[in-house]
């Protein structure tokens, strides 16, 4: 019998051969934007491990949307091939390859994790950050600009041209990141989005900068391949986004032709606010999926294979999302088959090490 954490799940015209995915994780090794050997051994290495979908790193779909100097980048058709070859490899392995896309709003410029993370001006080499209002930045002392009607534009014009540089790079799966306290999320946030005008007040105008790049990105994409959106399911604060403001969303994201809502949490409180624990996250995918039926990934301390086949056994989400774990262990989904004892396909210059439980 099948664990139904190595069942198959057809999303439009892609079926992903079991429900592990590589979540987008910041590698912060680039530079201009361009990906290197490091993306290819990283995302190459979890693809042979046996992943069904590969997430980039969250990809700036402009400079100054870049979290730090060291993002990749997809602003320029330059960008197309160095991906391309990664892409490449991702599928001749059997796994999918995914782009998660953003903007980081008013969190961009700043310095890699191991540097401390704090703002970088653009007397030292950063530049000036955008967002829905002014906010205090993370040296405690410069303030973001508050995004035009025009810069607004500007962002969508972005997305539609990410979008298409991401599928001539080979990416089948597109996902429009919304989470994590970057732009996108930025408006849909009562927390970061105080502005008066169209954009801002109600959940109708908070949400409408983030439709306007779905429906962008659902009229570039093939029919036959997926769109994926990763919300922050709640602000965990009480003046904040809500899980009732992410059903709602994800209702109007269905009827749009979203394919998945990637639920995560937080970007606009100190982790510390946050109960981290296993599993934390998952109750945010199940309510959504319950709520709205709509296909939903769970992420969030997700470190063992019968926790992750218990996800999804459970119907709680359809897919698992797993982060760091997955920098622990490229070859998880191996792991997880022998401890489930499924004998799962392995890349043939690896099968000479391959365990199958009795």
């Amino acid at each position: 019998m099948i664990p139904n954490l190595f069942s198959p799940l057809k999303l439009r015209a892609i079926t992903l051969k079991n429900r592990i995915v590589v979540s987008p994780m910041c590698q912060y090794t680039a530079i201009n934007g361009f990906a290197n050997d490091w993306h290819f051994v990283h995302l190459g290495s979890r693809a042979v491990g046996g992943a069904a979908l590969l997430f980039s790193e969250a990809i700036a779909i402009s400079p100054e949307g870049r979290i730090s100097p060291a993002d990749l980048g997809i602003w320029s058709d330059e960008h197309i091939a160095p991906l391309k070859r990664i892409t490449d490899f991702i599928h001749q392995n059997n796994a999918v390859a995914g782009v998660q896309l953003a903007h980081a709003g008013y969190k961009a410029s700043t310095q890699e994790p191991w540097h401390g993370r704090n703002y970088v001006t653009p007397e030292n080499g950063g530049w000036e950050v955008f967002s829905p209002s002014p906010v205090i930045l993370a040296d405690g002392k410069t303030y973001s600009t508050e995004l035009t009607l025009e810069g607004i534009e500007k962002v969508i014009l972005y997305f539609q041209n990410a979008v298409k540089r991401a599928l001539e790079a080979g990416f089948k799966v597109i996902e429009i990141h919304a989470a994590h306290g970057y732009l996108l999320n930025e408006f849909l946030s009562p927390l970061a989005n105080k502005r008066t005008n169209e954009y801002g007040g109600s959940f109708e105008n908070r949400i409408k900068l983030l439709l306007k790049v779905v429906d962008d990105a659902r009229a570039i994409i093939p029919e036959n391949l997926p769109l994926f959106v990763r919300i922050s399911a709640t602000d965990w604060d009480e003046n904040g986004w809500t899980l009732e403001d992410s059903v709602k969303l994800a209702n109007i994201l269905k009827d749009r032709g979203v394919d998945v809502i990637d639920c995560s949490s937080g970007g606009f409180v100190a982790p510390e606010k946050i109960p981290v624990k296993l599993n934390y996250q998952v109750p945010f995918a199940e309510e959504i999926k319950k709520q709205t039926g709509i296909k939903t990934g769970g992420v969030g301390l997700i470190i063992s294979p019968e926790q992750a086949n218990e996800i999804i056994t459970s119907g709680k989400a359809d897919l698992v999302f797993l982060a760091r774990e997955m920098l622990r262990d490229p070859y998880f989904p191996m792991r997880a088959a022998y401890e489930l004892g499924y004998d799962t396909q392995w890349a043939k210059q690896y099968e000479r090490a391959k365990r199958v439980k009795k």
